[in-house]
């Protein structure tokens, strides 16, 4: 087996193991797909000052993230259909994180449940909530995480009505999944993928199913989900949320400044400069590009968090030097967990570890704490 170096090497055998529709569905983005690549490619023009003959030596990524103790400042973004990657995915990437120091994210739009993941993993976790039109399913979700442990609320803000996919309608992706020619023949080509889902019987959204008024199964839960997501959600719905969770409240999909503004005055802890992985708004700005202004605008007032692009450890630095206390790779942890399970998301999280530390010492610095826009050539960020 090649080495696996880089994250696209992951990537690469990814794609060789999971079934085309998941695949796609996590390497995918909206219309054209512009702002998806845009996340990736403008971390190119970003350069990094070289420094020489300065000591090196006793390096340290440690940090915190919104007051909680981190290897590096990296935790594992939310990310639905994780246990479509490879076979209990969720509970294989939290307990991945928990080995490796950084926090995971469990979605809402989980296979596994978030009482299934707190049974089944070694640390807290945090969870990632959308707002639905039922309200009285969102407080129980909340009432769920806060029963499980859960450390910090992540409130996805940028998905009221879901941005067209191409490609998960083009490979017939919903929930059940359409049984086409196209996708048994694909099917059929990845039997380890087929034999880890046949082992176990996490197959569907643990956080819904059985749980949300009338959705006892998957038959009922595309047309549940269809109606659901609240056009409507206000920053009155933030406050409640707030009030009903009453801990660590994180807010992403903030991508400009007047909306950085109002997440200040809500009074969360964080933010996540996002474009959701460029899977919504197509034509919209890079979330590095975003980053410098909305740490202008509030990074004095609460934390400045940014996710979208990751690909390595110099992406992470980058970020870092723009303001941003931390980054969340979603992307990068599925390739590693479609690609090797368990192992690979802590090859992932290698990857990016030895990525970032070998950058912040080539760049002078021995502390992650200590990284700001003296590493970057002026004119380039």
């Amino acid at each position: 087996m090649a080495q696996l170096l880089t994250i696209e090497d992951l990537r690469i055998q990814a794609k060789r193991r999971v079934p085309r529709m998941f695949y796609d569905y996590a390497d995918s983005g909206a219309w054209t797909e512009g702002t998806y690549r845009a996340n990736e490619s403008d971390f190119a023009g970003i350069k990094l000052r070289q420094r020489v003959a300065v000591d090196m030596t006793n390096r340290t990524l440690a940090s915190t993230m919104v007051g909680q103790s981190v290897s590096m400042p990296v935790a594992l973004a939310p990310t639905g259909l994780t246990g479509m990657q490879h076979a209990d995915g969720e509970i294989l990437a939290a307990r991945a994180a928990a080995k490796a120091g950084v926090p995971f994210t469990l979605s809402t739009m989980s296979i596994c449940s978030i009482e299934d993941v707190a049974e089944n993993s070694d640390a807290p976790f945090w969870f990632q909530l959308y707002v639905m039109k039922d309200r009285e399913f969102i407080g129980r979700l909340i009432d769920r995480a806060k029963a499980a442990g859960c450390s910090a609320l992540m409130l996805t803000l940028d998905l009221q009505i879901l941005g067209q996919r191409h490609k998960d309608i083009r490979n017939g992706l919903s929930a059940p999944p359409k049984p086409t020619l196209a996708n048994l023949i694909n099917l059929a080509m990845k039997p380890r993928w087929c034999m880890g889902m046949l082992g176990t019987k996490r197959r569907s959204f643990g956080n819904i199913v059985g749980h949300a008024k009338g959705v006892g199964d998957l038959s009922s839960l595309s047309s549940w989900t269809a109606e659901q997501f609240d056009p409507a959600l206000s920053w009155d719905d933030v406050k409640w949320i707030k009030d009903r969770w009453g801990g660590k409240l994180i807010l992403k999909g903030i991508l400009d400044a007047e909306d950085a503004e109002l997440a200040a005055q809500s009074g969360a802890d964080a933010l996540i400069v996002s474009n959701h992985g460029g899977r919504q708004l197509d034509g919209a700005v890079s979330s590095i590009a975003a980053l410098p202004g909305i740490v202008e605008q509030v990074g004095g007032r609460m934390e400045v968090w940014m996710d979208g692009g990751i690909r390595s450890g110099q992406d992470v630095i980058k970020a870092v030097a723009l303001g941003a206390r931390g980054v969340l790779i979603g992307r990068a942890f599925l390739y590693g967990l479609g690609a090797q399970g368990e192992e690979g998301v802590t090859r992932c999280l290698d990857i990016i570890r030895k990525e970032l530390d070998i950058t912040m010492a080539l760049c002078g610095l021995r502390d992650i704490q200590d990284v700001d826009g003296r590493i970057l050539v002026k004119g380039k960020a």
